[in-house]
């Protein structure tokens, strides 16, 4: 059991201490909103730059909960084609889904990080960071957008996770570092004695100081980072 989220935080952030990436150009991103608390306090624990990736789930307009892709920053968006296909969906009715969820995504980026520009990920490792992971499909996203943005490397890490889980993301990261992947798992909130909702307010309160921090010249975006990275599932537009 986790006190909370910092108490989840520090333990993971000790955990990646020992995880031979010191010498690497380490940025650490927190998936709004639970994540966020936890990444703050990797990022303390390894002296590196914090930032939100933003993912926005595209769902089948008569059945939303079932995924036919995901959404990113800088136009990148990630297909299911087998859901797209199964459930016969139009380039029209993909788009208004689409726009409808990116425009989403970029108010809850500006709610989040007010007017500061995402920091880059080009030629960085990425530490994708969730305060549990249940399914995984959000945090394979997180994966894919964030290697479309540049990131030549990719880590997830989370106190806790499903076994299942941990197969599901094999492919789209190099490494899943966890504290816990039990094998009876029911939710990531039974792993928490303080679970309560994370707030807007907090996610942006956590990153203002993380910003200050980031003095390199690689910590402001610049239009045209992002690598026109393609493949069948993740486009670049």
């Amino acid at each position: 059991m986790f006190r909370d989220r910092v108490d989840a935080g520090r333990r993971l952030g000790a955990e990646l201490e020992g995880r031979h990436i010191e010498n690497d150009d380490v940025v650490v991103l927190g998936l709004p909103r639970g994540g966020v608390p936890v990444a703050f306090e990797v990022a303390q624990a390894l002296g590196r730059p914090l930032d939100i990736i933003m993912v926005r789930k595209l769902g089948v307009p008569f059945q939303p909960e079932l995924a036919m892709g995901a959404i990113g920053e800088a136009g990148v968006h990630i297909l299911n084609h087998e859901v797209l296909q199964m459930a016969g969906i139009t380039e029209g009715e993909f788009e208004v889904v689409e726009q409808r969820e990116r425009a989403e995504l970029e108010r809850r980026s500006r709610l989040y990080r007010g007017n500061r520009p995402p920091l880059v990920l080009l030629g960085r490792t990425a530490v994708v960071v969730d305060d549990g992971i249940a399914t995984g499909s959000t945090a394979r996203a997180a994966c894919q957008v964030a290697r479309a943005l540049g990131a030549t490397r990719v880590l997830v890490a989370v106190p806790v996770a499903s076994r299942s889980s941990l197969a599901y993301l094999a492919d789209v990261c190099e490494q899943v570092v966890f504290l816990e992947a039990p094998e009876r798992f029911f939710a990531v909130g039974e792993w928490y004695r303080d679970f309560s909702p994370t707030s807007n307010e907090e996610v942006a309160a956590l990153l203002q100081p993380a910003y200050r921090g980031a003095t390199t010249p690689s910590a402001t975006a610049r239009s045209g980072d992002a690598p026109p990275i393609r493949d069948e599932d993740v486009e670049v537009r």
